[in-house]
């Protein structure tokens, strides 16, 4: 397969007008930004939280700390950046008692990990197989794609890539290893699939190389501990946001929402109230926020995110006193 040309792009933040009016930042506030990138989102919340307020900037990746440092100075707040998995650094959090305003996470991987050829994470480059966010990690594509067991191959690619065809695939790159670059394992790919699969709509390999990401990253992981990290941390009516790009997270971050804003858990047959649960999160976008179509115009990677946003109740909900009486 022959090497394409490396033509690295300017990460485009997607969403913020939508996440600034969703999450609300106020003068004075305290920020926790869980996936820095470039600092597209940090710049836009920054400038509303103002010098009173703070943003905790945070990154897995170690190319991130350096973006904050050249950034830091255009920053109109108190920031700090932090180096880590989200989840780690929102569970620290929790633990020194702090009580973040806003919350918000950007998941997935970034264009400028997509543009950078070496980092594996693209099947448009010849590159090493590697796919680690954070490159002090031991695990690597090369391993999970060398030295996995077949049926394990197989698990991470259906679960995570949702690769129908994760089966064949999974035999075809074992039978082939030892495999050293991404075109190999697109190669491999190619080969373990029906040939309109091919040609159809999207690359082959585009799940198959999502899956292995995922699972070399523990991205589903850190997401679910992430997420019941900083709900645990936010004060009372602060803002939880997530924009999601696939299926997976959105679906997990739709159902933890949904599930901090249920009221009543009592059995649907039961005509009255009995369990005086209350609801911990008002949903502040009842459905998920798509990106415009402006937007995807100037920025077509945008086309799949989705945004999500909550607010952590105060202590005034309905109590279950209050609710007694016939459901409805």
């Amino acid at each position: 397969m022959a090497t394409l040309t490396y033509m690295p792009t300017e990460h485009v933040p997607v969403l913020v007008p939508e996440l600034l009016a969703l999450t609300d930042p106020q003068p004075g506030e305290l920020a926790v930004d869980c996936t820095f990138g470039s600092g597209g989102h940090a710049r836009a919340v920054a400038a509303r939280i103002g010098p009173t307020g703070t943003l905790i900037c945070v990154d897995r990746d170690p190319s991130a700390a350096a973006r904050f440092a050249e950034l830091e100075p255009e920053l109109c707040c108190e920031a700090r950046f932090e180096r880590g998995d989200f989840a780690d650094v929102l569970e620290r959090l929790v633990a020194d008692g702090a009580a973040p305003n806003v919350v918000y996470l950007d998941l997935g991987v970034s264009s400028l990990q997509l543009d950078a050829a070496e980092r594996g994470f693209s099947y448009s480059y010849d590159a090493p197989l590697d796919m680690r966010m954070d490159t002090s990690q031991p695990l690597s594509a090369m391993e999970v794609v060398n030295e996995w067991p077949a049926d394990r191959l197989q698990a991470a690619i259906r679960a995570f890539g949702e690769e129908r065809h994760a089966r064949s695939i999974a035999a075809e790159i074992c039978r082939r290893r030892p495999l050293e670059t991404t075109s190999e394992l697109v190669e491999a790919v190619r080969a373990a699939v029906p040939p309109a699969y091919r040609f159809g709509r999207g690359h082959p390999a585009k799940r198959t190389f999502q899956g292995i990401r995922i699972a070399v990253n523990r991205e589903l992981e850190s997401l679910d501990r992430g997420l019941r990290a900083a709900w645990e941390a936010l004060a009372p009516d602060g803002r939880l946001a997530v924009i999601a790009f696939h299926s997976l997270e959105d679906r997990r971050v739709k159902r933890y929402l949904a599930d901090r804003a249920r009221g009543c858990i009592c059995p649907p047959d039961l005509p009255v109230c009995r369990c005086g649960h209350e609801p911990e999160a008002e949903l502040v976008s009842r459905r998920a926020v798509k990106p415009s179509e402006g937007e995807i115009e100037r920025n077509p990677r945008s086309s799949s995110a989705r945004l999500r946003v909550a607010r952590k109740l105060g202590g005034a909900g309905v109590t279950g006193a209050e609710r007694e009486g016939p459901r409805g």
